[in-house]
């Protein structure tokens, strides 16, 4: 009888402890479970033109233009002001025409810095014919043009290092080509081409603002008529003013 009671009450003791055991882990793991927490909210940043937008950690990769161009959307104008572009003008031929041209631009509003390189810079228009193989020939060519008003024409070379005979080097294409028509009234057929020299050539740098066009070269041309053959392009390494 006793015997009984006691296996009883030690079965009584196990299913207790096994019940306690199995509760109190339940509760531990109700409260350790991770909770699921939603994903932050990502900042996009669209450029102009395009559909599908570019989350904020991919824009850390943007270029400065790209910048630019997401800010000109109107979402963060701000980002305009740390975004610069250095173009240069030029060649110009000398001092005075690459200082009308800083005027001009100093009137519009930029601040250009003048720069000397050596290098090619156009001319003129030279006009020429060819030089007759006889030294006869040659000679009767020249009386004939200077007879006509044509006194400055010579002998020098040419193209290819082949002799001819210069009719001038005109810098606007009115006289170049008034030069031309002189010569074809002798039945003459001058030909035309472009002159380059080397030496020192001057080229402005400004900084253009993001929201600033390109230049056109033809509003820095000097006095009317005159030719100019100017380039606008970026500015080689290291001309670009410091921020």
């Amino acid at each position: 009888m006793h015997l009984t009671v006691l296996k009883s009450i030690v079965v009584c003791l196990a299913l207790a402890n096994a019940g306690y055991f199995l509760w109190a882990h339940g509760v531990a793991a109700s409260k350790e479970a991770p909770i699921a927490v939603a994903p932050p909210a990502t900042t996009t940043l669209k450029l102009v033109g395009e559909a599908p937008s570019v989350s904020h950690a991919a824009a850390g990769g943007l270029s400065g233009a790209g910048l630019a161009a997401a800010a000109n959307d109107g979402s963060n104008p701000s980002l305009l002001t740390n975004v610069k572009r250095c173009i240069t003008v030029g060649p110009f031929r000398d001092v005075a025409e690459a200082a009308h041209a800083a005027s001009l631009l100093r009137g519009g509003g930029y601040d250009p810095r003048q720069r000397v390189v050596d290098g090619d810079v156009w001319a003129g228009v030279w006009v020429y014919l060819p030089i007759p193989a006889s030294p006869v020939a040659k000679e009767q060519l020249l009386s004939k043009l200077k007879v006509a008003g044509i006194d400055d024409a010579l002998e020098m070379p040419g193209p290819a290092d082949a002799s001819v005979i210069s009719l001038g080097l005109f810098g606007e294409q009115k006289r170049a080509q008034a030069r031309v028509s002189q010569a074809q009234v002798l039945a003459l057929n001058p030909a035309i081409v472009d002159r380059k020299r080397t030496g020192n050539v001057y080229w402005i740098d400004i900084d253009l603002k993001p929201t600033d066009g390109l230049l056109n070269p033809a509003d820095l041309q000097g006095e009317s008529g005159h030719i100019s053959r100017l380039e606008v392009k970026a500015c080689p390494a290291g001309a670009a003013a410091a921020p």
